[in-house]
């Protein structure tokens, strides 16, 4: 598969959290159907990075570009509209305990604009069959194993067809059957041309990657791509 268009363009970015450097010089492409995996030891930046990319830390200098957004210059009331745009599957799957599977992802579409009862319904039933959980949105997240539960994270974060899906250690809380279920998963969605790019410190899965981006110390050491 060739390299589509870049969806995400850093240029000498430095970006700060509580008036500290966490990262500088950060300059990197990423295009439409890669799967990317940051790589680096905990307290490399991983994870800031990945925040500045969905709006959550913000850009002190450089240019930054997201899915046509300047993060340097974004507004607030953007942010909503850029997150739509992207799937976040986050290691400790911040699911709403108190609600089923099917009200944890209805309330994703209704806050992102969806009004009518049918096509949610239809929405919701597409994504569940998506990720194998089509017979669960009755449950509520609890009365679901780990592995459960974080594809019903994937099945959120693929709601409104995003471009990007970035992905915090999904397989970090996992065991290594649940853990390669939910890289298959992740895999099949970039197959069908999404962008993933996920945070790993497991070298195992880095491994296997079309391209492994190794941060250090606040800085990229290493951009490779890799014939697979």
């Amino acid at each position: 598969m060739g390299v589509g268009e870049a969806l995400i363009r850093y240029t000498d970015v430095e970006i700060h959290q509580q008036e500290l450097c966490v990262l500088n010089d950060v300059n990197l492409e990423l295009h439409k159907g890669e799967f990317v995996y940051l790589v680096g030891k905990v307290g490399s930046g991983k994870t800031s990075l990945l925040k500045t990319f969905y709006g959550e830390l913000d850009i002190a200098s450089g240019e930054a570009e997201v899915l046509g957004y300047d993060m340097l210059h974004i507004k607030r009331k953007h942010i909503p509209q850029l997150r739509r745009k992207l799937g976040i599957v986050f290691q400790d799957f911040q699911l709403l305990t108190d609600r089923t599977v099917y009200d944890n992802l209805e309330f994703v579409l209704r806050a992102t604009g969806w009004k009518s009862k049918g096509e949610i319904k239809d929405k919701i039933e597409e994504v569940l069959n998506l990720v194998g959980m089509s017979n669960k949105g009755y449950k509520l997240p609890n009365e679901l194993s780990g592995g459960e539960q974080q594809r019903i994270v994937i099945a959120r974060a693929v709601l409104n067809s995003p471009e990007i899906i970035l992905a915090d250690e999904p397989t970090g809380n996992l065991d290594s059957k649940n853990g390669k279920e939910v890289m298959d998963l992740l895999k099949e969605l970039n197959q069908e041309g999404t962008t993933i790019v996920m945070v790993t410190h497991s070298q195992k899965d880095a491994s296997q990657a079309q391209r492994t981006i190794d941060l250090f110390d606040g800085q990229i050491v290493s951009d490779v791509k890799n014939e697979l």
